[in-house]
């Protein structure tokens, strides 16, 4: 194990335990160093590591912000991770509609329509109505409104893994927005396609929100000419695992 990785063990093990735990502050330098037997440099090697992660915040001088405290942020973590393979592997456009129709489908499914994320999604909606800003803002509200119906599912991972998986493929997303034979009937189908979803959540009628979900995501990878083939593998999958159990 690498000296700078010493300070990820032990956080994990000392979060593990609950001997700290989101909002505590680390040892200083000097101190750490000396506990976990490596220098004060690898120790701030760890540190800034774990500063990119999102695990921790490292503040400076002196007062109350600053020191080392642990954030717990998995998105960010999330969110680097899959840029760098999206940039370095051109991740298969099947691969993203399957994991897309995975993660959402479920959401949707399982979203609760007390979820204080809803009316942030409402609001996100009538932002798109109001505002006519051009693809690049309507998808910006478009990611928001998506990620918002998966944090009302409840699960904090899923939630970060939707709000990760939609910043890493933004750019792709554009590129295909490019490709659409008209930009305006494609827009105005959307919105009508999120009012439906965001009502059959509010409703409670998680497995009609789980078709139109579905139907709405493989609807503009096929409207932007992506093959059927690249999602239909997966519909069967996704259709026996969405619905909570009764």
């Amino acid at each position: 194990m690498r000296n700078h990785q010493v300070v990820s063990a032990w956080l994990e093990q000392e979060l593990a335990a609950g001997r700290l735990a989101i909002g505590s502050r680390l040892p200083g330098e000097r101190a750490m160093a000396e506990q976990l037997g490596i220098s004060r440099a690898s120790v701030r090697e760890g540190t800034r590591v774990l500063e990119a992660l999102g695990v921790v915040r490292a503040g400076v001088g002196s007062g109350p912000q600053a020191g080392t405290v642990i954030t717990g942020n998995p998105a960010l973590a999330l969110d680097s991770a899959l840029r760098l393979h999206v940039a370095s592997a051109h991740l298969p456009v099947k691969d993203v509609v399957e994991t897309r129709l995975l993660l959402e489908t479920w959401a949707a499914a399982h979203a609760s329509p007390d979820s204080p994320a809803l009316a942030r999604a409402a609001l996100l909606l009538d932002e798109m109505d109001q505002h006519d800003d051009g693809p690049d803002g309507f998808l910006e509200r478009d990611a928001l409104f998506h990620v918002a119906l998966a944090e009302a599912a409840g699960n904090v991972l899923i939630g970060a893994m939707m709000g990760s998986l939609r910043g890493s493929i933004a750019a792709y997303t554009q590129r295909l927005t490019a490709r659409l034979p008209d930009w305006s009937t494609t827009s105005d189908r959307l919105r009508t396609e999120h009012r439906a979803i965001l009502d059959a959540v509010l409703a409670g009628r998680g497995e009609t929100a789980a078709d139109l979900v579905r139907d709405h995501i493989e609807g503009f990878y096929r409207e932007a000419g992506v093959p059927r083939d690249a999602s239909d593998s997966f519909r069967r999958q996704a259709l026996s695992i969405t619905m909570p159990n009764t």
